[in-house]
């Protein structure tokens, strides 16, 4: 155990050249560099394609607990308001339009973390390998968060026209500040939308970075196998 201690510590201070000689005494030992980026670009797409396309369809956020869309805080007193006056199929549905719209954004994520992942260095993916649980997730957040905003953003508003979330929640909203003794509510719901449609992808890629991290079973390829070997010696 000691012995591969010392090696990962090697890693932040050795050349390509040498790193290689470092993986070769590992019991994996014959795996190259390239290989090592290959796997990680793998697992990353494996989850881009395992989890990310499914939430792109029909109840792929509205059917998902773990990403589902739920209200602002701002407005859950608008859904329980509603609810006590016997609006609450209007309310149901104002909920599922937002999830909607989501679905008909994230589509649009999979071209942009294609080039993400290709571009990934080998200095990346070694800090992946021997990073947390999360750290091939991290990664592709912190190079595609700010691209994907801008371009969820006006999907999402175009969506909320398509899926008829604009006029639903105008509905909602009008319903509402109507009441008697409410205070009027007028939120960015495009906005909140587009960050919690980020965040939902996130987590998905998350979940299948960590289940190849954890499960053997998950390692479809050799490649894989042989890479996340490495991390479950260090």
């Amino acid at each position: 155990m000691k012995k591969y201690l010392i090696l990962i510590l090697m890693f932040s201070l050795v050349s390509c050249a040498e790193l290689q000689e470092v993986v070769n005494q590992l019991p994996n030992g014959g795996i190259t560099t390239e290989q090592i980026g290959g796997g990680l670009k793998e697992a990353l797409n494996n989850g881009i394609t395992n989890q990310v396309n499914s939430l792109a369809l029909e109840d792929g956020f509205f059917k998902n607990e773990m990403v589902k869309i739920l209200l602002p805080d701002e407005l859950k007193k608008v859904d329980e308001t509603l609810r006590k006056i016997g609006l609450s199929s209007l309310a149901d549905e104002g909920l599922k339009v937002l999830n909607r719209a989501a679905e008909d954004a994230v589509g649009e994520a999979i071209p942009i973390f294609v080039d993400a992942v290709k571009g990934m260095t080998f200095a990346d993916a070694k800090g992946i390998l021997m990073g947390n649980s999360n750290a091939a997730t991290t990664y592709l957040k912190d190079r595609t968060n700010d691209v994907l905003y801008q371009k969820f953003n006006p999907i999402i508003n175009n969506s909320f026209q398509k899926v008829g979330a604009d006029k639903i929640w105008e509905n909602l909203i009008t319903k509402y500040n109507n009441i008697p003794f409410t205070n009027e509510v007028n939120p960015d719901l495009t906005d909140y939308v587009t960050g919690e449609a980020l965040k939902g992808v996130y987590t998905m890629v998350e979940v299948e970075e960590m289940e190849i991290r954890e499960k053997v079973s998950k390692r479809t390829s050799d490649l894989l196998r042989r890479v996340f070997a490495l991390q479950d010696n260090k």
